[in-house]
């Protein structure tokens, strides 16, 4: 059972929802981070949801903060700290603009 909002959402725009669930082509970097060429945005912040938590590498004062390993560095721009809020934008800069 999808929310509310999401359900509006999907019905508003549903090139929104495919932008998150198409397959696309990864970059070298995020290739070797997900192990797969081609992936979802949806899915490659889902693997790099559960690699933070596999890792334990939430700040244990500030769960809104992710300390990066060196792996997960070499995706996020070389940060050494992110907060939660910044996650979805920087995966997403490794993903394609659609031709319009």
């Amino acid at each position: 059972m999808l929310p509310q909002r999401l359900k509006k959402t999907i019905t508003d725009n549903p090139k929104k929802l495919a932008n998150l669930i198409d397959l696309v082509n990864l970059p070298s970097t995020l290739r070797e981070f997900v192990g797969q060429s081609q992936i979802s945005r949806l899915g490659c912040f889902m693997r790099v949801w559960s690699y933070i938590k596999e890792n334990n590498l939430q700040d244990p004062n500030n769960k809104n903060i992710v300390n990066c390993d060196e792996k997960l560095r070499s995706i996020l721009l070389g940060k050494h700290q992110v907060d939660l809020v910044e996650l979805p934008a920087l995966i997403k800069l490794h993903f394609p603009k659609e031709p319009k």
